[in-house]
């Protein structure tokens, strides 16, 4: 199908908007207790370097349909 280049980006988009979310909504006293990796320099060295892997993948061809 057409869409399967579209695989990857929102792929990514979907991990951008997750860390996103999280980071918003910050300020609730429920979400330090529900994801207290989130302020740890680990989960944004491991998200980084997933956005890395992400944009090679997205430098790739598309998957192909068989």
């Amino acid at each position: 199908p057409r869409e399967l280049h579209l695989i990857e980006a929102l792929r990514t988009l979907r991990m951008l908007h997750y860390a996103a979310w999280i980071a918003r909504r910050w300020d609730d006293p429920a979400f330090p207790r529900a994801f207290p990796w989130f302020a740890g320099g680990r989960y944004w060295d491991e998200h980084i370097l997933s956005l890395r892997e992400q944009a090679a993948l997205m430098d790739e061809p598309p998957l192909a349909w068989s």
